[in-house]
């Protein structure tokens, strides 16, 4: 399962005179931050410790701490934020594109192909936990409630995320059931995921990204599996989450036209009520010893039906504490007009860093959050002097440009 909370990539409106709008720009830049956060020890760890501590990078008490804390405030908020986002943002991209006399779904669909072609090189070039081919995917199906009204998109997710949660329930309770021949395939890949693999792999997986970039590439396309495998395993969350983005963009509480008094009650009686639960979940899983079936009822069965309430109340947060035309919103904003820049920067940073010198597995766990600060300063440096130069970020230029050009030079044939 790949842990990658992207940032909404197709957020970022067709170049033209439509004014942007601030407040999308902003919690999409603070999420950007805050991924790399969600991602560090997927960058730096094997992929069974991105849940689970016992499984590489320290068990000490600041290990310790800084999973408690990452659970309870980020892990899988993040990708629930960005999901909401992208939902939102397929929407003004439609809007405007229909706006300029092209057709929306075309529009759309021709940047999910691009997406999912650039989530490929993401995921067997640079990273594991590329999840962009996942929303290209998704953003696919999400295409059919483009014009869904509101009250229809909040029913849907609801009842996709009602179902996504029987599913896990399901296999949360045949991991504490009698073993049998029938579930001891699903039974070792919850282990494998969630729990200690055994130590050989771990060496091995650690000696494969230590080694070479080549070495590292090879051993992705051997053991990352592919986008259909996140689909399988998480594509219920994806799309419900980009459904209630939809509705929470057309119902304009993502634009920020909302009362104060409206996102102040959202963000206390959201955050307020879900991240106890989330402290409650994390302390059960230490009590158990980090135990899989603990991890696996936190992170997948629980954990998900808590996080669109989480990611509600971080988005109001947000809106309510933050102005469109503050200075340090309008650095913040330009980190997510260049979300995508950001998202594979960062994911090339860590590359250098932890293949190219040689670091993967060296690190503990609380020592990678000390990359954090100085990432975020880069960023918020880096993003606004880009902008005032070339309008686009580089990626953002490069991804356009393909998938809007031809429809394009169809609106002048016409």
């Amino acid at each position: 399962m790949t842990p990658g909370d992207p940032p909404a990539l197709a957020s970022e409106p067709p170049a033209g005179p439509a004014p942007r709008i601030a407040q999308l720009d902003i919690i999409r830049g603070l999420a950007v931050m805050g991924i790399l956060v969600a991602n560090l020890p997927a960058f730096a760890l094997p992929a069974a410790a991105y849940f689970s501590p016992l499984a590489w990078g320290g068990t000490g008490i600041a290990d310790r701490a800084a999973w408690f804390v990452t659970f309870v405030l980020v892990e899988g908020k993040m990708r629930g934020l960005f999901s909401m986002l992208f939902g939102a943002s397929m929407l003004l991209v439609m809007d405007r594109a229909a706006a300029g006399g092209r057709s929306p779904a075309a529009v759309h669909l021709s940047r999910m192909a691009v997406l999912f072609v650039i989530g490929l090189v993401h995921l067997y070039l640079i990273w594991w936990g590329d999840i962009l081919a996942h929303y290209a995917l998704v953003g696919t199906i999400a295409l059919a409630f483009a014009r869904a009204r509101i009250r229809l998109l909040l029913f849907t997710s609801a009842v996709l995320l009602l179902i996504d949660l029987l599913l896990a329930t399901s296999v949360a309770a045949m991991l504490v059931a009698t073993p049998s021949p029938a579930t001891a395939p699903m039974t070792a890949a919850v282990v494998q995921g969630f729990g200690v693999p055994p130590r050989g792999e771990l060496i091995a997986e650690i000696a494969a990204y230590r080694t070479s970039f080549a070495t590292a590439a090879r051993f992705r396309i051997a053991h990352a599996g592919t986008p259909l495998d996140g689909l399988y395993i998480f594509g219920l969350q994806t799309l419900s989450a980009m459904l209630l983005g939809m509705a929470a963009f057309r119902s304009g509480f993502l634009t920020g036209a909302w009362s104060r008094r409206a996102y102040r009650r959202i963000a206390v009686i959201a955050l307020g009520t879900s991240l106890p639960l989330y402290a409650l979940l994390a302390w059960h899983s230490m009590a158990g010893g980090f135990g899989y079936r603990r991890i696996f009822l936190a992170s997948i069965v629980l954990g998900p039906a808590l996080r669109p309430v989480t990611t509600i109340g971080y988005a109001a947060l947000v809106l309510l504490l933050l102005r469109a035309d503050g200075r340090w919103s309008a650095r913040i904003a330009a980190v997510g007009r260049t979300a995508f820049s950001n998202y594979i920067g960062t994911s090339l940073a860590m590359l250098l860093l932890f293949t190219g010198a040689h670091q993967f597995g060296a690190w503990s766990r609380a020592s990678l959050y000390l990359l954090a600060p100085p990432v975020w300063m880069v960023m918020l440096w880096w993003s606004p002097w880009w902008l005032g130069r070339f309008g686009q970020g580089p990626l953002e230029r490069v991804w356009r440009r393909p998938a809007d050009a031809p429809w394009k030079m169809r609106t002048r044939r016409n």
